[in-house]
C-alpha cells in the first residue's frame, strides 16, 4: 500500500525485481537534474513529483519512492483509478500470465482501459461511497458510462465542471503521446482527484441577493429544500415557504445580449464571476453584474443554460488534478504507444459522452 510520510510525501514500497528497479529507473530518468529532453521534461507535468528513495531508519532495506501526494491539497479528494492500454501485460510476460491479465477484464483490449476503483465523497450524507476493482470488472461497454459517471457524482448533482476539467487534462496526457516515440507504457494509470466538498452558494444580481446568507448543514435548508447544484453554480432554488425566491424568464433575451456583449468585447467587467470564501457565513458568493428587472421565471435551468454555454475563461475552473501513475512496465520503444493512446480516446469519448448527456 502507499504509506504517508510525516513531511506531506507519499511512500510507495519498491516492488520485487524486475518491477521495482524498473519503476525506479524510470522515475530516475525522467528527474534527472541534467535532463534536457523535451519530451522527459514534459512528461514531469502528468506525473507526480518525485524525490528519491527513502528507507525506515529500522529497516534500512527496505526502499521505499517518495513522490508527491496529489491528494493532499483537497478537503474531501475524491480520487479514481484507471488502469490504460489495450493490454495489461508487457512484452516479456508469460503465456501463463497473459492469460491471467486478460481473463481479469477481458474487454481491456476492446475499450481500452479498467476502471481499478473510486472513492467519492457525497456532501448528501457527509460520508465516502468506496468501489474496488470488482466493480470495474463487472463494468460492460452498455454500462461503463454509468459506471464512471459515479465518481463525478456528488450525491446531489453529476459535477459537469470536473468532467469538463478532467477532459481538458486527459486531452493534454493525449497530445504528449502523439508526440512521443521513446517509451512505451503497460499496466500504468491515470489517478484522478478532485474536491468534493462544497459549501452553499448565494447567487447575486448585482447587489440583490438571490437567498439571504444563512448557515446550510449538508445541502438542506431548515424547512428540508434540498440545494440544487449545476456546474459549481448552488443556487438556493425555494424559501422556507415554497416560494421562488429568484428566476429567470421575461428578460433572458436581455440576459443573453448582455452575455454575448461581454463575450464579443471579452470584457468581463459586465458578465463576471466571482468566487470569494467567507469564513464568517460559511457560505460561497457568485456575483454576476446583472440588474433585477432581468429576473423572472425558473432560475435553474436557465442559470445552467447560461453558464454551461460561456467560454472556458469566464467559467470557474474545478479543482481536478489528473496524473500518471505506476510504471513497473515501462519499456524503451520507437513507436508511438497506440495501445496507451487507444485507451485515452475511449476514456475521453466516454467522459465526452457523460458531459453530454
Amino acid at each position: 500500500g502507499i504509506l504517508q510520510h510525516p513531511d506531506g510525501t507519499v511512500l510507495k514500497q519498491l516492488q520485487p525485481p524486475p518491477r521495482g528497479p524498473r519503476e525506479q529507473e524510470f522515475y530516475n530518468k525522467v528527474y534527472d537534474s541534467d535532463c534536457c529532453d523535451s519530451i522527459l521534461l514534459e512528461l514531469r507535468e502528468y506525473l507526480p513529483k518525485y524525490f528519491g528513495v527513502w528507507s525506515p531508519p529500522t529497516a534500512p532495506n527496505d526502499t521505499y519512492l517518495k513522490l508527491e501526494d496529489v491528494t493532499r491539497k483537497f478537503n474531501k479528494p475524491c480520487i479514481m483509478d484507471v488502469k490504460i492500454g489495450q493490454k495489461s501485460y508487457d512484452p516479456y510476460a508469460s503465456a501463463e500470465k497473459i492469460q491471467q491479465q486478460v481473463s481479469k477484464y477481458p474487454l481491456m483490449e476492446e475499450i481500452g482501459f479498467l476502471v481499478l476503483g473510486m472513492r467519492v465523497y457525497h456532501v448528501s450524507s457527509d460520508s465516502y461511497e468506496t468501489q474496488n476493482q470488482h466493480y470495474g470488472r463487472s463494468l460492460t461497454k452498455e454500462t461503463v458510462k454509468d459506471g464512471i459517471s459515479k465518481f463525478f457524482h456528488s450525491g446531489y448533482c453529476l459535477r459537469k465542471d470536473v468532467v469538463a476539467a478532467s477532459i481538458q487534462k486527459v486531452e493534454k496526457i493525449l497530445e504528449w503521446f502523439e508526440g512521443q516515440t521513446q517509451l512505451n507504457f503497460y499496466a500504468s494509470s491515470l489517478l484522478f482527484v478532485y474536491e468534493g466538498s462544497c459549501q452553499a452558494t448565494t447567487v447575486r444580481l448585482s447587489d440583490v441577493t438571490l437567498a439571504e446568507k444563512r448557515r446550510v448543514p449538508k445541502g438542506l435548508l431548515s424547512g428540508g429544500d434540498v440545494l440544487e447544484y449545476n456546474n459549481n453554480i448552488h443556487v438556493i432554488n425555494s424559501t422556507e415557504n415554497g416560494k421562488i425566491e429568484a428566476s429567470v424568464g421575461k428578460g433572458l433575451s436581455k440576459f443573453y445580449a448582455l452575455h454575448k456583449k461581454a463575450c464579443s468585447k471579452r470584457h468581463h467587467s459586465q458578465l463576471s464571476l466571482k468566487v470569494e470564501n467567507s469564513e464568517q457565513d460559511n457560505v460561497w458568493k457568485t456575483s454576476t453584474c446583472i440588474t433585477q428587472e432581468h429576473l423572472n421565471g425558473n432560475v435553474l435551468p436557465q442559470l445552467e443554460k447560461v453558464f454551461y454555454h460561456m467560454p472556458a475563461e469566464t467559467k470557474e475552473s474545478a479543482n481536478v488534478e489528473v496524473r500518471m501513475i505506476d510504471f513497473a512496465h515501462v519499456f524503451p520503444s520507437n513507436t508511438k504507444d497506440e495501445g496507451y493512446i487507444y485507451g485515452l480516446k475511449n476514456l475521453i469519448t466516454v467522459l465526452q459522452n457523460i458531459l453530454d448527456n
